[in-house]
């Protein structure tokens, strides 16, 4: 699982665009108890999403030019002139090149070789999220795509991310963590687009988690407050209780309440 022990290849933050900044903020507060504060006037709008005064994630209001509204993740790298040269050498593209955040940090914007959208965050000041794991937090993300061979050689060529299978119900789970820091860091999953109706229908994209106390409250509330169920409530052995949902503006992302760690 993710935690704020930020390693280079590991997520380190995670942003919201949206077509109503005020309507996501008020979803999500009812969820997991965030509410927004502006990043300032020189910003652009852009914000945090904060937990009890800690950022869990950031988040700004998007002209519709600017495509559908989704969930960014971005990843921890020493170098973004560097990993984006190595995306492009794996066939990745820049969406947006490496840019200074106000002495923050330096991001890109970057869409792997199936196309996926991804960021890329060089710590500066801020290192990236306060917290990561807790409840109402990132504590896990999931690449679907059409290739996962191609995916894995990619994200290894461009962030040094390792994969291994592990036993699943049913099968096999390929996870991802980063380069040398073994199974104890593995902070996320590929999983094929052809294996999920639902999925394959939306395309290729990263989901993201929030580990949550009670999915099933959460689901509820999501539900009342115009949100979709994407993949109900669903218990896997070993890993916990899970749902997919979207945000009424169709931002996709996934809870959970993990499983104790096994001895």
């Amino acid at each position: 699982m993710l935690t704020t022990r930020f390693v280079d290849g590991a997520p380190n933050w995670i942003d919201l665009g949206t077509p109503d900044i005020e309507g996501a903020t008020s979803f999500y507060g009812a969820l997991f108890g965030w509410s927004f504060r502006s990043a300032g006037p020189e910003a652009g709008g852009y914000g945090f999403l904060q937990l009890d005064g800690r950022t869990v994630a950031g988040g700004m209001q998007n002209p519709p030019e600017q495509g559908p509204s989704s969930w960014t993740v971005y990843f921890r790298t020493p170098d973004a002139d560097a990993t984006v040269k190595a995306a492009e050498q794996a066939h990745g593209r820049v969406l947006f090149a490496p840019m200074d955040v106000m002495g923050k940090g330096t991001m890109a914007i970057l869409a792997d070789s199936a196309g996926v959208p991804f960021g890329l965050w060089q710590p500066g000041l801020t290192r990236g999220v306060d917290v990561a794991g807790d409840p109402g937090s990132l504590c896990w993300v999931e690449l679907y795509t059409p290739d996962i061979a191609a995916a894995a050689a990619f994200y290894h060529a461009t962030l040094g991310l390792e994969t291994s299978a592990v036993p699943f119900p049913g099968g096999t789970y390929t996870c991802v963590n980063p380069a040398g820091a073994g199974e104890d860091a593995m902070f996320g999953g590929v999983v094929p687009l052809a294996d999920d109706p639902v999925e394959a229908r939306s395309g290729a994209y990263w989901l993201p988690y929030f580990e949550v106390t009670d999915v099933d409250a959460v689901v509820a509330e999501a539900e009342r407050r115009g949100g979709t169920v994407r993949m109900p409530a669903t218990d896997v052995e070993g890993v916990g209780r899970m749902a997919r949902l979207a945000d009424p503006y169709g931002a996709r992302f996934a809870v959970i309440r993990s499983a104790p760690p096994q001895a």
